[in-house]
Parts: structure tokens; sequence; C-alpha cells
């Protein structure tokens, strides 16, 4: 194996009270990480371009070579949810959501408090599945609140989303819309028509269903309407890496890896039981940092590169909990970079780290910041810095305390300011 490339969903941030006005990354104790930022060379990364805020799918189509407007959401969780897509099928990336009225439509949370069980959500997936509507239908839950919704036949994805939070970045995000055709075709009319038709059968199916009932008792929110985004027909076609390995572990990644000719290495992710998600995201953290240990080991003489995709470091920002953020880093540093430090000096590995967007603690979502990248290919000694000269102080701290992974370092590295589409042409990952 040549190289491995670790992304850790949400990495970059913002500096956070909680925190003594530090970032995750830069709070947490990162010894390993630090170890290669030492010797390597840092930089930092717009996955798209600097003003535009990405989405997940965007930033890893970008740095994997492929034209963003190319695939979309909803078609790379359905291929990861195993749902096979023909010409003319529509695809949709679907949340779980609670509003409290389809009349008012004002959303009261986007992921029904993140405390919708693995049980409850098979249990509503199959009410949901029972809708008349003009065409055949699947509806498939993924992981905690998500879902995939694809229809059966010759439909458009010329369409607007129901979910405003990510087309309108103002005012008008916390409520809920209409499917709306963005074109004057027939079939984008009808293809509107049906999925409006579903919405609101959706909605008087799940608010008065036994398990929301149940769940309104407890004192929780319920599961009563379906966010969607991300629509696409047919499967994309993207740029193929068939000397790689992926280990990833929901569906938008493990559809991305499929489609791109990867050889896939999965594990079921655990079910929620109790309504405590972020004991399910630590239970899932270390399943997922030991599957990876164990699946490279096993298999690195077999691909050139390997593509791991570590998801629960987003959550939190989403959350606004930099803490939960903080030690969620702390425990990959810990467990997978401390493997990857001993093992990639015995074997003479690559490794590239960064993440596929920002997600600051403090604005709950995505963001236009970059995110840092570090690279380690055993040829440097250590870490080089592109200080401009009004850094050039008796006060300029020495090396010894700049080496930190971490946003602020990221900036004065000697990779300097990359875009998503160079990153993997920069360090040699192709």
């Amino acid at each position: 194996m040549k190289g491995i490339l670790v992304l850790l969903d949400g990495l970059g941030d913002l500096p956070c009270k909680q925190l003594n006005d530090k970032t995750p990354l830069e709070a947490a104790e990162t010894p390993n990480l630090d170890f290669f930022s030492a010797r390597g060379e840092m930089g930092y990364m717009y996955p798209l371009e600097e003003l535009k805020i990405p989405e997940s799918h965007e930033s890893i189509l970008s740095i994997f070579g492929n034209d963003t407007r190319e695939s979309s959401r909803g078609q790379l969780e359905a291929r990861g949810a195993d749902i096979k897509l023909v010409r003319g099928d529509l695809a949709l990336r679907a949340n779980f959501a609670t509003i409290d009225s389809l009349k008012e439509g004002n959303i009261i949370d986007r992921r029904v408090g993140r405390t919708l069980t693995t049980e409850e959500a098979k249990i509503l997936a199959k009410e949901i599945n029972k809708i008349k509507i003009p065409c055949e239908f699947i509806f498939k839950p993924t992981i905690q609140h998500r879902g995939v919704l694809v229809l059966r036949g010759g439909f458009s994805d010329n369409i607007t989303s129901n979910d405003r939070f990510y087309s309108e970045h103002g005012m008008t995000k916390n409520k809920i819309s209409i499917f709306k055709p963005a074109d004057d075709e027939e079939n984008t009319k009808y293809t509107v028509n049906v999925l409006n038709e579903f919405m609101e059968k959706v909605y008087y199916v799940l608010e008065n269903h036994p398990v929301n009932i149940q769940r309104k008792k407890k004192g929780l929110l319920p599961a009563n309407f379906l966010l969607m985004r991300g629509a696409g027909i047919e499967q994309p076609k993207l740029k193929f890496y068939r000397r790689w390995m992926a280990i990833a572990y929901m569906p938008l990644e493990i559809g991305f890896a499929k489609l791109s000719g990867m050889k896939v290495f999965s594990f079921d992710y655990p079910r929620l039981k109790n309504f405590d998600v972020y004991e399910n995201l630590n239970e899932g953290l270390k399943e997922a940092c030991e599957f990876t240990i164990k699946t490279i080991k096993k298999n690195y003489k077999d691909f050139d590169y390997a593509y791991v995709h570590i998801k629960e470091t987003d959550i939190p920002g989403h959350d606004n909990k930099p803490i939960e953020k903080k030690n969620m880093i702390e425990y990959i540093d810990k467990t997978l970079f401390k493997f990857l430090k001993e093992f990639a000096a015995l074997k003479g590995i690559k490794i590239l780290v960064t993440g596929d967007h920002s997600t600051p603690c403090k604005l709950k979502s995505h963001s236009t910041d970059p995110v840092p990248v570090l690279f380690y290919n055993m040829k440097i000694k250590i870490q080089r810095f592109n200080f401009f000269p009004v850094l050039r102080k008796k006060e300029e701290k020495p090396l010894k305390e700049i080496i930190k992974f971490s946003e602020k370092n990221a900036r004065l590295g000697s990779l300097g300011r990359i875009y998503g589409n160079q990153l993997l042409s920069i360090t040699g990952f192709n």
C-alpha cells in the first residue's frame, strides 16, 4: 500500500468559549497526529470554491476529482443503501423530522432530537411503505434518523427540495416547503405532484402512529415528517479508483465508494436502542476505529490506497457540543492514529488527514471555513511553515511549540491553500 487517506467528517471548526477560545482540534490532546505534523506538511483546503458552503457529497466528489453537478445526494445514498436505480427512478435523501403541523409547517427539530431508535424507524418505515400513490416506491431507513426514498418510473429530478435549510440560508430555513418544478416540463410537474401528495399522506400516517403517541407520552419529539433533498435519477458515472479500498459505514460514503470502483469494507452500525445518541455515536466510533485497524492490517497488500471516512466528528458540530467533538478527536488519535503512526513508519506508507468540510459548533452547520490538511510521507524531516514576514518577530514561538495539527497551524503550513480537486494530485494519491 502506498497511502491512506483519512477524512474526519466536519473536522474544521472555530474557537469555542467552552474550550477557552480554542477549536476542538486545538484543544484536543493529539500526540499521534502531532507526530505526523512534526514530520510532515500542513496546509488548508477549501473543498469547493471559497465562498460556497459545501454539502458532504459535494466535498467528497470534489476531493476525488468529480464534477459535483454530475451526481446528487439521493443517487449516492440509494446506492449505499443497496437500492438499485434504473433510468427514470428518482432518489432522494430523507430525514425523519418533527414539525408542529402540516398547516403551519414549522420545523421543531430536523432530526427528531436524535432520539429515534432503530426499531422505531423500522416500524414507521413499514407504515410509510403502505401508502398508496400513483407509482411504486421504496422508503428505506438507514442509520438513526436517516433514510432514502426512491420513486420507480419515469420521473424528473429538476425539482426543488421540501427542505429549505439546504436551499435557503435565511429566515425561512425553519419552515418546510412543498416540492416545486424547476422547469415547465409536464413530467416535472407530475413528479412534484406525486411527491407533494406523498408527503401529505406521510404526515397523517406518522402523526398519530402508536410509536409517536408513545414518544409524546415519554416527553420525546414525534417523528411525523420527512425532510428530503438531493433529487437524482439513474446511477451517476464517477471517476474510477480501481486500486483503492474504502472503509465506510454511512450510506453516502458507501454509495460513493461503490460507484467509484473501490472495494468497500463496512460493518453494521450499532443500533440506537435507548434514546442516548452520544452513547450510540461513541459506540459507533469505537467500532469504526477497531474495524479500520483490523481491515487495514488484513488487506493493505492488496491495494495501492485506502480511503477511510470517520463520520462521528461531524455530529457534535451540528449540535454545538465542542467538548464531545474534542473527546472524539482524542479517541481517534489514541486508537486509529496511534496504529497508523507505527504502521506507516514500518511499511513506508503515506498518510493524508483532512476533513470533508468544516462544521463549526457555534454555527451548528457546515460553513465556508477551510479544513486543515496534514500530509506525512516519511521524506520530510521536520514541518515547514510559510510565515509571512510580518510574523517573523522575536516573540514568534519556537518551532517545537507550533507543530500541533490545528486549523491555525495549518494556515501557516508549507502546503498552503488547496482546493478539494487538487488534494490528491498535490499529495501524489493518484
